[in-house]
């Protein structure tokens, strides 16, 4: 088993995901020796780039939200994102097309927002700046509890936690919330498509999550160069000038324990101890595999079959001739009747006609992402996770050619005929080729009874010396909340192992004046 170096504390990590290659810069800046094992052949997990034939895509996440948790965790290892990962903040944000008809090209402006809305819901025009001001105010009440770990239920009597209660309302979903704000159905659809950032019907979806639609509008949507696979390459990049060692193409095969206390790991190079590990792998899937079931306490395979699982994505990557110049960089089309789409994803478990989803058009923004003439149309459509009334191998081709046709709603019809390269990611690939449980792309799901302490908790208390980042962790799902779970881990880490956490000096916000229209404006 590979020994120690002196007293220097060994830190591995399962997995170089987002929250894997955040939680390795801390813990390398804090002095650790830290080594990251990732089963894949290049940096990033459900972040990472699919290339081929000259064309670059994302196999998750396109949108990078809230900039400043990863801003300030480039800071406290002395870099500037802004510099190392250079980006451009879209406006319009996206466009939303609705069956129902209508139109709405997001912007964070709030005078042209007003006027987009008015176009639609001249009602509502209004309504925008209330539902921002609001928002504002309940995103600093909860911000101390999103970076901050819960590892039981007295830490729900935090005066940070009690001050935040009455805008908790846990009697309200996110629809039933913004209702209080607006009164077209298609305005409270605009607001609220976001928690499927978290795998979830915003009918059911707890109305905390109303901040998501307000982080967009408050602190831009941005479009890193190279896509949002280019920041985890970066960071990768950096963990590794800092001396972590990244293993590609090597797999975590078992852990070694001594009664509940994690020892070490196996993979295909041998064994490795560890004085603290954490795991960036997809909870449920990994647990089932590196951890026998009687040494999961709270989370056994009985509990892990019984929890609730996010919503899954149908993916279709396209490599296109010529480029659709008229589409925006971001759009959303939302089903005519959008409550019937997400009862068939949510609760029927069936294939949608009339599916909503989301095209990625990154050309208009980002040459280097295609060949000469070409570009790249990323799809994605929410579906269910596994399930037996969904049989992937007999229905993929049908819902492909239901895909394309739904295309042709934004003016998108001769996708067919200019489509050059073609990848398709199901549920069943999600599962089978990616190890992430049931297909659920957005891990475990982020209703009540699996929110905070009551989450897979980031000292992962049925084991000694396991630690978790990633969406299956607390805070939860969606790139920021992912880089705080690696910072509110590598603080506990650093606790466990009497090593100094490395602080962000300063929360002063980095971001350059040409991407933030307020001090343009100024």
């Amino acid at each position: 088993m590979t020994r120690m170096s002196g007293n220097r504390k060994r830190v591995c990590i399962v997995g170089a995901g987002p929250g894997g290659l955040a939680n390795a810069m801390l813990m390398a800046q804090a002095g650790a020796k830290v080594t990251v094992f990732e089963r894949g052949d290049r940096v990033g997990g459900r972040c990472a780039a699919i290339e081929a034939d000259g064309f670059r895509f994302e196999t998750g996440p396109t949108f990078f939200l809230y900039p400043r948790v990863l801003e300030e965790i480039f800071q406290s290892v002395g870099r500037n994102l802004w510099r190392d990962a250079p980006m451009t903040r879209l406006d319009p944000q996206y466009r939303l097309e609705f069956g129902a008809g209508g139109r709405i090209d997001a912007t964070a402006d709030i005078r042209r927002m007003r006027a987009e809305i008015a176009r639609i819901a001249p009602q509502d025009a209004d309504s925008f700046e209330r539902f921002m001001n609001e928002n504002r105010v309940k995103l600093q009440r909860f911000r101390p509890i999103l970076e901050s770990p819960f590892s039981s239920m007295l830490d729900l009597l935090r005066p940070s936690v009690l001050k935040a209660a009455p805008w908790v309302r846990p009697w309200r979903s996110v629809a039933d919330d913004l209702g209080r704000h607006f009164q077209d159905p298609r305005l409270i659809t605009a607001f609220s498509f976001q928690s499927k950032y978290l795998g979830m019907s915003p009918f059911q979806c707890p109305s905390l999550f109303t901040i998501l639609a307000f982080l967009e509008y408050e602190y831009g949507v941005f479009h890193p160069t190279g896509g949002c696979a280019a920041v985890s390459e970066k960071m990768a990049e950096i963990a590794q000038d800092m001396g972590v060692e990244i293993r590609l193409s090597e797999a975590v095969e078992t852990l070694h324990f001594d009664g509940h206390k994690a020892v070490g790991l196996r993979s295909r190079t041998g064994d490795h101890q560890f004085d603290s590990l954490v795991i960036n792998a997809d909870f449920a899937d990994s647990m089932q595999r590196l951890v026998p079931d009687h040494l999961r306490r709270r989370w056994n395979n009985r509990k892990l079959e019984r929890s609730r699982y996010s919503c899954s994505t149908f993916m279709m990557y396209l490599g296109i001739e010529g480029l659709y110049d008229h589409l925006p960089h971001h759009t959303i089309y939302i089903a005519r009747d959008y409550e019937k789409n997400l009862d068939e994803i949510d609760r029927l478990k069936v294939l949608s006609e009339d599916p909503s989803f989301y095209v990625q058009n990154a050309g208009i923004t980002d040459s280097s992402l295609a060949p000469k003439g070409m570009s790249t149309l990323y799809v994605l459509v929410p579906v269910a996770h596994q399930s037996p009334q969904i049989d992937w191998k007999s229905q993929s081709r049908m819902f492909r050619e239901r895909v394309v046709s739904q295309m042709a709603r934004l003016g998108l019809h001769d996708v067919k005929e200019r489509i050059r390269f073609e990848k398709i990611i199901t549920p069943d690939d999600w599962q089978n080729s990616y190890r992430i449980f049931r297909g659920a792309t957005f891990n475990l799901a982020h209703n009540l009874g699996q929110m905070l302490h009551a989450r897979p908790r980031n000292h992962f208390d049925d084991l000694k010396h396991v630690y978790l980042v990633g969406g299956g962790t607390h805070p939860g799902s969606g790139l920021p909340v992912i880089y705080e779970s690696a910072r509110i881990t590598a603080r506990l880490v650093c606790d466990a192992l009497n090593l100094p956490f490395p602080e962000c000096v300063s929360s002063r916000s980095a971001l350059p004046a040409e991407l933030d229209p307020q001090r343009r404006a100024a």
